[in-house]
């Protein structure tokens, strides 16, 4: 409830005192209270808590009230005002501690704790082996922690166990606290380790099928992270969570977190370079959890301008007020070439789009206050930086953020009960005015509000005045602050200054608050120093561990960058583009084998510092480890005292060679282990002897490399020393995967030991999946050989595979069953390059992604064994290997296979050498071995200005070795003064100056040219009858030869062009006669011929001739049936038409092409689905002097498709092409045309074509149908006939007829009638021709 001022009058003084008592009591007195407690009545309790809960108005307000009151003019003159101010103050620390035990009851509630102490399950107490009687019960428990509580499932050989399925009371399970139980009532004796087993190693779990490796993504493109696992995940794992440096993700709109198909992945949709760091996903597990890392590195966005600097990034907000906050991000890692100037600060209102500048000059920090917000509007900002080559891309936009005054809360808002008195109305000025940040591009003060502050909205005005000056001056008077912040820019540097504030209301403005301290503006911020010491530690095949010291004298970066390159070059590139916060980080991503330099620079409000000293180089190369421990351990053969053990090698060999294995056996009947060899084993088979014979034996074993001895692996399964009589064959050994790709890999296996009583003869491949018992045969026949390629794997799935031997006893036991492989082909596999080399050699090269230095590249051809020595010779340099055919030949074809020894991961590679790839690297080979010099220009020949005959050619650019022989009718040239040779090797020029040429010079020129390997010839035969002449280059001559072109009317013009055209001669000739109707322009020297309407009788040669005294010359243009006639004619055409349209008849449908140009020796040609169409019953092709046609009589469903119109010179070809799909058009191909019984139609009557002489009368008539009758509307030439004069319509029922008299040239055109009404429309169309008695009797001529 609320207490007005009138309700507080009424209260006397004592009764006023006694709440005041109260109030004191309920902050003071401990809630036992004591025996001497005042008791008070509920009416005083509640208002009491009434006063002191719901009073808003502040304190400060109150007490400035007091001060004004006209009876009260002594500040604290009576006792009454005294205790009403205790009481205000009391009013708010009751509220604060009623805030506070509310905070408390929230921390104690349940779900914050349980929030709080949220965990993955883990087993604090696992479970342990039992050993029991046959028919005993047996009690299985363990404590596991987790919160919330964890689904509990039990398993037996990796089967869930469900009671319902079980004898009644077989099985009870417990879950009390987080101590789970299992009782098994009669425990059977054939169940007594798997339990155990299947419990403590958690067994029918998935694991990680590789291992996470770095991710390079781009800014503003989308980017997925995918972690795969051995097989599907069961119920209780798949709860998988995602971390970003330690912080939970979920999906949202531009994140996507999905687990399918054995494949959990993270989808960014646009990447920014927050999105860069440090990525874990967790995997839930019956011991706690499952997790792997890797680092996602979010490159910078192509840049608009070359040279501009990267995005900033990590834009945030703080010190939000009404109309102001403090913005700060980081700076970019590239600054493109050039040191940043600055950024630039843009806003927008939160879920727009509309970006306003928030700064005119570049701000040079990384922090930066923004003024002149709207109160309770939400905000998003962003930056771009800017150097002296251009701006950068935008930043990510920061997270929304909502203007508001901080300090509302803390101020008593509400109604006191008081003197009745009149309220502050001028405000008092502010307090504690200092400067809260000084930077180089601004000062930041801060101010405390007026004490009382009154109840009007206050604002402010800042004024600011010179060290040592008495003036002052006001510098937002036209912006007043809402906030008791403010910010200066544009302050003079190195001056001090003092700055003062008022507050103003809407009654008026307060004095001036005291000034604050001296400030001196452009004070720079200095950036951080870079890391003292940079040191470099190899780390994997492609990373490389950096460690550096942290800064001196307890300074804090907001992170660092790091920067490399390679030795030998001079670019820097970035690593991160998020500053990492640790003192060390691992760079990925880098070449094995190379060598590289780093440095490291420091992050700060102030930018980037210099670079730190550079690292001493460093190649690199995997850190030299001990490697882990072999497993699989398998008896391959079994004598009365001796046994044949084999195992598989470690899955991290550690960077080296493995040199040898230790074995141990261990006797179950005995306690203590035996070492079996004390040199190391070279192989991965060895043969115990001296065992006793009937007892049960386990082994073990560890690996051996340059750093030492590894782990030693888990027993092996018992094995009873017991001699083999079995007629099968012995298990085969060693399966292993190898060219594992999206759908296929290759398997190989070594042969069994023991081959039974008879040979081994073949083998049969099983396959299942990981995580299924499911095992299926590949082969139906078995295969002879110890490999086998599987195809047809589905992509990111996991497999198991094992081989069973077989011979004529039969089919022996199966081989142990392969590691888990996925069939997906790995980032970065490289597969066996075909190619020829420089020399002209044939080879296959292939490059490893990783190799260690005791790897070696291991050659097989068709899976058999290693190529022959004889025919093939083998480089290596780096990590590429290339395999050099010496004498290639179909000895050579076959399958070549390579593989990698001694590294982690698989890495091989085969290629297929076939007859046809093999016929183009010989024609390749012989290429390279014998090249040919390009030519770029044949024999030319030109007249010097003093009449010298040049001859020259041109090649390609030729090296300074190259040598030139110019034959002359078989006799070699030397360069005389009369016959002068130019050789110019740079730009491959050769030529030939001939002074006084002369018969004697005719003849055969031949030029031989050799450059190294490279070499060719080229021949120039200089005779009478050949078709050349010289030019002087003071006579007129064309420049531009006689050519022809189309215009848009249809038009043929023939153009050339002369130079030296003074007092010239210039005439067209057609057939060696003159032709008129040319023009000439002595000016520009062109000639042009215009032919209006090309017709057979303009077919022929057409030659332009100029002349003087000088000389002459002439260009020709044939245009005859085997010259350029029909292809004029086909271009014609194929300007000239339209596109293919449909049309439906009353008989069917016609698909036709308007021309303005066409002749009956144009070769048209109809398909159907790219088939050609002959004339017959149904199909008519056709066409008129305006139109080509194709009609389709009575259309089916087989006439559906495409349609084109192929119009062909001889040479080239132009196409035409429309569907008849039966859609659309009111066509339907079944049934004629498709209509409505009612709908407008033109049944029959009109022509295509109809010709008329001139002076008669035409009259055309047809038939129209529809109901309601149709409109009737008729065309000439796309446009409506107006019947008037010489043009009448007669329209009689059905029939319409349309009359022209006496019709001249000007009727000649496309005639159509358009009927309509609601159900339809259609249009007829007919062609006609008017000629005179002149024309018919030339196109006689013609024809």
């Amino acid at each position: 409830m609320l207490c007005t001022h009138t309700e507080h009058s009424r209260l006397s003084n004592c009764e006023f005192v006694r709440l005041w008592n109260l109030l004191w009591i309920l902050l003071h007195v401990p809630a036992s209270g004591s025996e001497e407690e005042e008791t008070f009545s509920p009416s005083e309790l509640s208002i009491a808590a009434a006063l002191a809960l719901t009073s808003e108005i502040p304190l400060e307000a109150d007490i400035l009230e007091l001060e004004q009151r006209g009876q009260k003019r002594i500040r604290f003159g009576n006792d009454m005002e005294k205790l009403e101010k205790e009481v205000i103050w009391n009013c708010r620390l009751l509220r604060v501690r009623a805030d506070r035990k509310a905070l408390r009851r929230k921390v104690r509630s349940k779900e914050y704790i349980e929030l709080r102490s949220g965990r993955a399950p883990m087993f604090w107490i696992p479970l342990r082996v039992h050993s029991v009687w046959e028919r005993m019960e047996v009690t299985l428990a363990c404590t596991v922690l987790a919160s919330p509580p964890p689904q509990v499932t039990w398993y037996k050989n990796g089967v869930r166990i469900d009671p319902r399925l079980a004898p009644a009371g077989k099985y009870k399970m417990k879950n009390k606290f987080g101590m789970l139980t299992l009782r098994i009532s009669r425990y059977p004796v054939h169940s007594c380790l798997s339990w155990v087993f299947k419990k403590h190693h958690s067994l029918g779990e998935a694991d990680f099928a590789f291992p996470l490796k770095p991710l390079f993504a781009r800014e503003k493109e989308p980017f997925t992270l995918s972690c795969y696992f051995s097989s599907d995940l069961p119920e209780h794992q798949r709860n998988i969570t995602w971390f970003r440096d330690g912080e939970l993700l979920q999906s949202s709109e531009g994140r996507e977190l999905k687990y399918q198909d054995r494949e959990a992945s993270l989808t960014v949709a646009c990447a920014h370079k927050e999105d860069e760091g440090f990525y874990t996903i967790h995997v839930p597990s019956l011991d706690g959890h499952k997790e792997q890392t890797t680092y996602v590195f979010v490159r910078d966005a192509a840049a608009e301008t070359a040279g501009a600097p990267g995005s900033p990034l990590n834009v945030k907000c703080h010190d939000v007020h009404k109309d102001c906050l403090t913005l700060t991000w980081v700076a970019p890692s590239d600054h493109g070439g050039s040191p940043v100037l600055g950024y630039y600060i843009e806003r927008c209102v939160a879920g727009s789009e509309d970006w306003v500048p928030c700064n005119e000059k570049p701000v040079k920090t990384c922090r930066h206050p923004v003024l002149g917000l709207t109160e309770g509007q939400t905000y998003q900002f962003r930056l771009k930086a800017v150097n002296k080559q251009g701006v950068s891309h935008p930043s990510k936009p920061s997270d929304p953020v909502t203007t508001y005054d901080p300090s509302k809360d803390e101020r008593v808002t509400g109604f006191l009960f008081c003197l009745p008195t009149g309220h502050i109305k001028v405000p008092l000025p502010p307090t504690n005015v200092h400067a809260s940040e000084v930077r180089e591009d601004y000062v930041a003060l801060a101010w405390d509000e007026p004490d009382p502050r009154g109840k009007e909205p206050l604002q402010y005005y800042v004024e600011k005045s010179l060290v040592g000056s008495n003036s002052w001056q006001m510098v937002n008077l036209d912006m007043p602050a809402n906030a008791p912040r403010f910010a200066l820019f544009d302050l003079v540097k190195g001056k001090s200054y003092c700055f003062r504030v008022r507050s103003v209301n809407k009654y008026g403005l307060s004095e001036p608050s005291l000034p604050s301290e001296p400030v001196t503006a452009g004070a720079k911020l200095a950036p951080l120093p870079p890391p003292s010491q940079v040191l470099a530690f190899r780390d994997t095949k492609t990373s490389v561990l950096l460690q550096w010291d942290k800064l001196k004298d307890g300074l804090e970066p907001l992170g660092y960058y790091i920067y490399c390159r390679e030795t030998g070059t001079e670019e820097w590139q970035t690593v991160n583009n998020k500053p990492v916060t640790r003192n060390e980080f691992t760079v990925p991503g880098l070449q094995p084998g190379k060598e590289y330099v780093f440095c490291v620079k420091s992050v700060s409000e102030a930018g980037l510092s210099e670079s730190s000293p550079e690292t001493d180089p460093i190649v690199v190369r995997p850190a030299i480890a001990c490697p882990s421990a072999p497993h699989g351990f398998v008896l391959l053969h079994c004598g009365k005292t001796n046994m044949t053990i084999a195992w598989k090698p470690p899955k991290r060999k550690g960077g080296a060679k493995i040199l040898g294995y230790f074995l141990d056996q261990h006797d179950t009947a005995e306690l203590d282990w035996h070492e079996v060899n004390i040199q190391p084993i070279p192989q991965r088979v060895y043969t115990v002897s001296n065992l006793e014979e009937g007892h049960l034996y386990q082994f073990r074993a560890s690996a051996v490399n340059m750093a030492g001895v590894g782990e030693v692996s888990e027993p092996s399964d018992s094995f009873k020393c017991e001699e083999w009589t079995m007629r099968e064959p012995g298990p085969p050994y060693d399966v292993q995967c190898f060219e594992v790709r999206d759908t296929s890999l290759q398997l190989r296996w070594e042969a069994p030991l023991y081959t039974g009583a008879s040979p081994v003869t073949g083998y049969y491949v099983d396959m299942c999946e990981a995580g299924s018992e499911d095992w299926k045969q590949l082969n139906k026949q078995p295969t002879v050989a110890t490999h086998m390629k599987v195809s047809d794997l589905e992509t990111g799935k996991c497999y198991i595979f094992r081989v069973r031997a077989q011979n004529k006893a039969g089919i022996g036991p199966p081989s142990l069953p392969s590691d888990p492989v996925v069939a997906k082909t790995k980032p970065g596999t490289n597969e066996i390059e075909l190619g020829v080399d420089e020399e002209g050699f044939i080879y296959m090269a292939f490059e490893a992604p990783e190799k260690n230095d005791s790897s070696e590249f291991i050659w097989t051809k068709d899976y058999e064994g290693p190529p022959d020595a004889d025919r093939v010779q083998m480089e290596e340099k780096g990590n590429k290997s290339k395999l050099i055919l010496k004498e290639p030949s179909e000895k050579d074809l076959g399958t070549y296979s390579v593989e990698v020894t001694d590294v982690d991961d698989d890495i091989s590679a085969s290629r297929t050498l076939t007859k046809e790839d093999l016929d183009k690297l010989l024609k390749r080979s012989h290429e390279i071995r014998n090249p040919l010099i390009k030519l770029i220009s044949g024999w030319n020949i030109d007249v010097l200005e003093k009449g010298e005959v040049r001859l020259w050619l041109e090649v390609e650019k030729l090296s300074p070795n190259a040598e030139l022989h110019l034959i002359f009718n078989d006799k070699e040239l030397t360069s005389t003064p009369t016959h002068k040779i130019n050789f110019v090797k740079g730009k491959g020029l050769v030529e030939l100056i001939i002074q006084n040429f002369c018969d004697d010079d005719k003849g055969l020129y031949t030029a031989q040219l050799q450059d190294g390997k490279a070499k060719n010839q080229f021949t120039l035969v200089l005779m009478d009858e050949c078709k050349w002449k010289f030019r002087l280059k003071y006579s007129p001559h064309f420049i531009e030869n006689l050519k022809w072109k189309v215009t848009e009317s249809c038009e043929v013009l023939l153009t050339c062009k002369v130079l030296q055209t003074k007092d010239t001669s210039f005439q067209w000739f057609f057939n060696k006669k003159a032709r008129a109707g040319g023009t000439f322009d002595p000016q520009t020297g062109i000639g042009t011929l215009c032919i209006k309407k090309i017709t057979k009788a303009d077919e022929g040669q057409y030659k332009a001739v100029v002349s003087d005294d000088r000389g002459e010359d002439y260009t020709q243009l044939d245009l005859t049936k085997g010259g350029k006639r029909s292809f004029l004619a086909i271009t014609l055409l194929a300007l000239s038409a339209t596109p293919l349209k449909i049309r439906p008849t009353a008989e069917g449908i016609k698909i036709y092409t308007d021309v303005k140009y066409y002749t009956d020796y144009m070769k048209t040609t109809w398909y159907h689905k790219e088939k050609q169409l002959e004339s017959r019953d149904r199909l008519k092709a056709g066409s008129t002097m305006n139109q080509v046609w194709l009609h389709i009589l009575d259309p089916t469903d087989a006439d559906k498709g495409k349609y084109t119109l192929e119009l062909f010179d001889g040479n080239n070809s132009h196409k035409l092409s429309t569907d008849l799909s039966g859609q659309g058009k009111g066509i339907k191909l079944k049934g004629r045309i498709c209509s409505f019984p009612g709908r407008a139609r033109v049944v029959q009557g009109l022509p295509d074509v109809a010709t008329i002489m001139e002076d008669k009368t035409l009259c055309l008539t047809c038939c129209v149908s529809g109901d309601p009758y149709p409109e009737i509307t008729w065309f000439k030439n796309e446009k409506v006939i107006v019947f008037k004069d010489r043009y009448k319509m007669d329209v009689k029922g059905t029939v319409v007829t349309i009359t022209i008299e006496k019709v001249c040239n000007e009727d000649t055109g496309k005639y159509s009638i358009y009927v309509k009404n609601k159900y339809g429309s259609e249009t007829g169309q007919v062609t006609i021709s008017v000629y005179n008695q002149l024309q018919i009797e030339k196109e006689f001529k013609f024809i």
